[in-house]
């Protein structure tokens, strides 16, 4: 089972009583990716009033950090965060930049207003999930190249590459758990007459048609 999380880099501006919000979004891995994210966007805004900020990090969201950078608490980082556990993403990190414009919100007014800059942010990002795959490379003679080439595209499995030589070498990719099923299906289509060479397992993002892609 994958979790998900953000396709990448983006921005989301929202203006409230004269005062802009600009949210910025990123994909991390780490605390200290956050951290870097986070002083980058306060040194690209050095004049605003404000930076508030969320992350996440972790399948199970095992680090959550919030700032709400001098505004009145639970009014910024709170709601960021809040916007990041209602998308249900992780490896993530939030700030939201608000120039002050000289109306006073009040605390209902900056929770929606720095909610609305990081929703619109996570939205114009996009998410993707990401997943536990396992890559693996098995060599086969060509006569059976095509038989296993068709049920491939039959049943949706992924071959990432192919190596032609004496004999046919084939680079599989799939999601961990799917991985036995897939093997299974080659012993029936080749009646075991392939080679397992090498499998690595690792992480990557899961497209929406399926397909493994990587990070």
């Amino acid at each position: 089972m994958g979790y998900k999380t953000v396709k990448g880099q983006a921005i989301g501006e929202y203006e409230e009583k004269k005062s802009l919000f600009i949210g910025a979004v990123a994909r991390v891995e780490s605390e200290e990716e956050a951290r870097d994210f986070i002083n980058r966007i306060r040194a690209e805004h050095r004049e605003a009033r404000h930076n508030v900020y969320a992350y996440s990090i972790g399948k199970n969201c095992e680090i959550q950090r919030y700032s709400d950078d001098g505004e009145p608490q639970g009014t910024g980082g709170i709601p960021v965060l809040e916007v990041i556990k209602k998308n249900n993403i992780t490896d993530v990190v939030v700030v939201v930049t608000r120039y002050f414009g000289g109306v006073l919100l009040g605390a209902a007014g900056l929770v929606r207003a720095y909610s609305k800059a990081a929703a619109l942010a996570v939205k114009e990002a996009g998410t993707i999930e990401k997943v536990n795959g396992l890559l693996f490379k098995i060599q086969l003679d060509y006569d059976l190249h095509g038989k296993v080439e068709y049920t491939f595209n039959k049943n949706h499995w992924q071959i990432v590459d192919t190596e032609y030589s004496h004999k046919v070498v084939l680079s599989i990719l799939c999601e961990k758990e799917k991985a036995e099923e897939i093997k299974t299906g080659l012993v029936e289509i080749t009646n075991n007459k392939f080679q397992l060479l090498s499998q690595e397992e690792g992480i990557y993002f899961k497209e929406d048609d399926g397909t493994l892609v990587m990070i």
